[in-house]
């Protein structure tokens, strides 16, 4: 029997501390092969994302070739209009927890974001799965500017959006409230799509114990797992994984529940802008909606998700040793 070859990944992230967890998981993973890694503003500004995304290449022992590419440093509309958001308050002055990592020898990629994501894209053999974990400006720029790369993107598998409620006002989630017109394109792309949002995303938790076993570690990508983990609890008894179950949820999707609904994101309301409007409704009554000559995007969205198994498959996978 062969062995069944690794799912090829790239990583689309603004680098705090749940982007971290999940790039540790990411490379830490057999059942992953990540092609390529590239940055966009979000948690923090651009420059730190860099920084704080090859900091972490390094503890999580990723090949020192792997692309990694600068991106976006605002949304799509002009910033005038709609101040860039970030979130050092959640995230840490640096975006990382404040721990204080060795800066990075790494040399970054000298193209733009969009540009490696075609490249890589193209010059695959097998299409190619993208995870993006972050405002989706790069996606968006990505997907108007080259469409002929659609045939080879297996899926996305993005964190961003929420059924029920946001985090950064009541309605919005904040990688798709950071740039709404950039989710409405990645979302009515035509490209098979998972939303892993808000309903599943602080489900999948670690407890104290296992993450100050982690911080003691003597394997480095489950030490800078355990000491993030440790920073988001606050005092608490366990800490969200984030970001991470969106890649837990590619190496595992039967972890994952999903239906396929219509979603369409928000772009004018005062205090809904950044809204996923996930419709739920029978279709019967979607017959007489006075929107339906103008069909939203239908996407499989997270509804539950088994946040045990995926609690242990990230715990297990950073914590194994190099």
């Amino acid at each position: 029997m062969s062995a069944v070859r690794p799912i090829p990944v790239i990583l689309d992230v603004d680098t705090g501390v749940d982007d971290a967890l999940a790039l540790l998981l990411a490379v830490r993973s057999p059942s992953l092969d990540v092609r390529g890694v590239t940055c966009v503003a979000g948690n923090t500004g651009l420059e730190p994302v860099v920084a704080n995304t090859l900091r972490v290449l390094d503890v999580a022992g990723a090949p020192p070739d792997l692309p990694v590419a600068a991106g976006a440093r605002r949304p799509l509309l002009d910033p005038r209009l709609h101040t860039p958001q970030t979130a050092e308050h959640v995230h840490g002055a640096d975006g990382l927890a404040d721990l204080g990592l060795t800066d990075s020898s790494r040399a970054l990629d000298p193209r733009p974001a969009v540009e490696l994501l075609r490249d890589l894209l193209l010059g695959s053999d097998v299409p190619i799965t993208l995870v993006p974990l972050a405002p989706m400006t790069n996606i968006a720029l990505l997907l108007r500017s080259y469409p002929e790369v659609r045939p080879k993107i297996e899926q996305i598998v993005l964190m961003g959006g929420a059924v029920n409620g946001g985090n950064v006002t009541a309605a919005a989630e904040f990688n798709v409230f950071v740039d709404p017109e950039a989710a409405a394109i990645v979302f009515g792309a035509g490209v098979p799509l998972t939303m892993y949002g808000l309903d599943v995303f602080y489900s999948v938790r670690v407890a104290e114990a296992d993450a100050a076993d982690m911080a003691a570690s003597d394997v480095s990508s489950a030490r800078l797992a355990g000491q993030l983990l440790r920073y988001r609890m606050a005092g608490r008894d366990s800490a969200e994984i984030g970001d991470a179950g969106a890649v837990a949820a590619v190496i595992a999707p039967e972890g994952l529940l999903t239906e396929a609904l219509p979603v369409r994101v928000e772009l004018d309301g005062q205090y809904t802008r950044g809204c996923t409007v996930v419709d739920r409704r029978a279709a019967s009554d979607r017959d007489w909606d006075p929107h339906r000559d103008h069909p939203a995007a239908v996407v499989d969205v997270a509804l539950g998700v088994d946040a045990a198994r995926y609690a242990k498959l990230f715990v297990d996978t950073v914590s194994r040793p190099a």
